[in-house]
């Protein structure tokens, strides 16, 4: 019982500082998941890969729910998703393949790295000037197999990199959130099947895993997430976002640093 509200509690979590802060569940999902599965000691050799799968399929509920949303409010580019979308599948499916390659110590490693940068970009605020308008479809689909591949790699729905890269093209600040959202979704959908094929022959796996899916954490976790999202996003109007958002990077750095060392 005290595992299976850790798993609803990490729901919440995610959630709400989805919702509050506008990220992904994936960089609080995967290092709570990881320490759970390590404490537990569900899959010794693949902890990482199992946290990483998990969070992506909790990913495919939440993403799918919030690019809707945002489409309803006519602020995804339809156009510009459709460009990015081969390149996404191909890239989160080429990322489930890496990450099934590399130790899961090594994986822990560069998440912790990848945390670390997060917790920076989010700390000072940093955002791309416009220096461009958007590429050719051909060069759209080579930056969302870029952004498909270290999504997957890392658990996350790729919001940390599409929305920078959509600014840096002169996109609106609420089009780029609105087409990153919906982007999260082919993300999400391509990188776990990926990790659940990946997954399939490792016998070190626990029960009720689908593959690098293990199905009690990700039930649990999108039966809150889904739920606290609105509410943290009612709360950004209420709350001191720009206070919060620091006390959320120096959280993201120290669980960077942790995972890292």
């Amino acid at each position: 019982m005290l595992i299976i509200f850790a798993y609803i509690l990490t729901g919440v979590i995610a959630g709400v500082t989805g919702g509050l802060l506008g990220l992904g569940g994936g960089a609080i999902i995967v290092p709570i998941l990881y320490a759970l599965f390590a404490w537990l000691d569900l899959a010794p050799t693949a902890t990482m890969q199992l946290a990483v799968g998990t969070s992506l399929a909790t990913i495919v509920f939440t993403a799918m729910s919030s690019g809707l949303t945002h489409q309803r409010l006519g602020n995804v580019q339809i156009k510009t998703l459709l460009a990015l979308a081969p390149g996404i599948v191909i890239g989160a499916l080429l990322g489930a393949v890496i990450a099934d390659a590399v130790s899961s110590d090594v994986l822990k490693k560069v998440f912790g790295l990848f945390e670390i940068m997060i917790a920076i970009q989010i700390g000072f605020g940093f955002k791309p000037a416009a220096h461009r308008s958007l590429p050719s479809s051909t060069g759209l689909a080579v930056s969302g197999g870029l952004i498909g591949v270290v999504s997957s790699v890392m658990g996350i729905g790729g919001g940390s990199m599409t929305v920078p890269y959509l600014l840096w093209c002169n996109v609106s600040m609420r089009e780029a959130v609105g087409t990153s959202a919906a982007c999260g979704f082919p993300i999400a959908v391509a990188g776990v099947i990926g990790f659940i094929i990946g997954g399939l022959n490792n016998t070190g796996l626990p029960d009720w895993s689908l593959g690098y899916v293990y199905l009690p954490a990700m039930l649990c976790i999108i039966s809150t997430s889904m739920i606290f999202a609105p509410i943290g996003a009612r709360l950004a109007h209420q709350l001191p976002i720009h206070t919060l958002k620091r006390i959320f990077a120096v959280v993201l750095l120290l669980v960077g640093l942790k995972m890292l060392f």
